[in-house]
């Protein structure tokens, strides 16, 4: 008769096997939340009140949805800004052709754009910290 290997399942952890348990009491309004937060972020309830009380308490959870659309509200409205500042430099030739363009308003007008590259400088920085923070 062969010498069958009795199988044990999953094999035990040494290190960083969790063993303690710590029990926890919501109001109905708080577990629906906790639901929600779950279905959105697609992460187990286990896995969000972890994440939210240790590992990453100074990550900030997002709803993605909110999220998306302040973002692409806030890319239109800079588009529209752009649009204007086309508007402006076709403005200003026109005007420069005809002989008409006074030399304060060209000044005025570069330090405006110059504030505009730097608040858009600044947008962009942000973008690129929220997708970091996502991404991680």
């Amino acid at each position: 008769m062969e010498y069958v290997k009795k199988l044990n399942g999953r094999p035990k952890l040494k290190e960083g096997k969790r063993i303690k348990f710590i029990n926890v009491r919501f109001t109905d309004d708080e577990y629906g939340e906790i639901t929600e937060l779950e279905q959105e972020l697609g992460i187990s309830k286990t896995e969000l009140i972890r994440m939210r009380v240790l590992s990453d308490a100074k990550k900030i959870i997002v709803n993605s949805r909110e999220l998306i659309k302040f973002l692409d509200s806030a890319g239109a409205e800079m588009g529209r800004i752009g649009n204007n500042i086309n508007q402006l430099a076709k403005h200003a030739n026109t005007l420069k052709l005809k002989g008409a363009l006074n030399e304060a308003i060209i000044i005025h007008f570069n330090k405006l754009f110059e504030d505009y590259i730097l608040v858009q400088q600044n947008f962009e920085t942000a973008l690129r910290k929220i997708i970091r923070a996502m991404g991680t």
